[in-house]
């Protein structure tokens, strides 16, 4: 049986400490040194000719208490607008209530 031999090299990436540290929390949770799942991550970028940027779209305590002022104005009825068939009724409103 043939052995593949697998050539590898060494390459320097900075990060600031905080990153490094949640880089590694991270790869532990994953069961996974962090150089395999930066390694992995480069490989597929390379393999689709992409890269793709995510994040948790958790809102803010700010937008949070929105959302809830929001949400109970709709359950009375308040601060909502009519619905418009046309631009042109949409603007007609503006207009009488400005």
């Amino acid at each position: 049986m043939n052995k593949i031999v697998t050539k590898s090299t060494s390459m320097n990436i900075r990060f600031d400490e905080d990153t490094r540290r949640e880089l590694q929390i991270f790869a532990d949770g994953l069961g996974i040194p962090a150089t395999t799942l930066v390694s992995a991550s480069i490989k597929q970028m390379l393999r689709v000719g992409e890269v793709r940027f995510t994040a948790n779209l958790e809102p803010t305590p700010y937008l949070e208490n929105i959302m809830r002022e929001v949400d109970a104005d709709i359950a009375v009825e308040k601060n909502l607008s009519p619905a418009f068939t046309s631009a042109d009724d949409f603007f007609g409103d503006l207009d009488k209530n400005a």
